[in-house]
This record gives C-alpha cells, structure tokens and sequence, in this order.
C-alpha cells in the first residue's frame, strides 16, 4: 500500500470491524517524533522562494524525503517551513522510515 520510503510504510496496520461485520483495514496512527531528539547533519539558511523538495533532493539524495525535514523541524506541514523572509532548518542524518 504505501512505498518503502513512506513515512506509514512500516506502521501497523489494523483492523476494524463495523457493527454489520465488514472488516476496514487502516495504519495506526503515525506520531511525530521530536525534532530536537533527531541526529543533525546541518542546518542551512532558507528563503521562501527556496523549494523544500529540491532543497530535500540536494541535501538527503530523494525529494520526496521531506517529511524527514518536516520532522527535525516539528512542521505538521511543509509549507509551515518557508513562510518567513529567511529562516534557518535543521536538516537530519537521513533515518530509515522505521526509525524517522
């Protein structure tokens, strides 16, 4: 259901049954981990008219790893990450899903 390089890929999923007996499955919910607690490999200095998946590309190899940027900065969002002028995010040591 989800790729290996999702951040849901390797949360549980379960299973749910309806008062009339259908089964639903879903994933467990997915809790954010602490920013300050993830390993850094550096923090750089952005813009708002940066892109986060090309600055996710060039510093952690895959854009759509953003969500490993999202969460060493405590952003529910991504786009919570470049509203101001200038900014500096902490870019983490890339984490497998299973850890991040």
């Amino acid at each position: 259901m989800f790729d290996p390089n999702s951040r849901y890929y390797s949360l549980e999923t379960a299973e749910y049954t309806t008062a009339d007996g259908r089964k639903i499955a879903y994933k467990r919910r997915r809790f954010l981990p602490q920013g300050e607690t993830l390993p850094l490999s550096s923090e750089i200095t952005v813009s708002r008219d940066d892109r986060l998946d090309l600055v996710t590309a060039k510093l952690l190899g895959d854009a759509e790893q953003f969500w490993q940027i999202c969460d060493a900065n405590n952003a529910m969002k991504p786009e919570e990450l470049l509203v101001e002028a200038v900014q500096v995010l902490r870019i983490p040591i890339p984490q497998p899903p299973s850890q991040a």
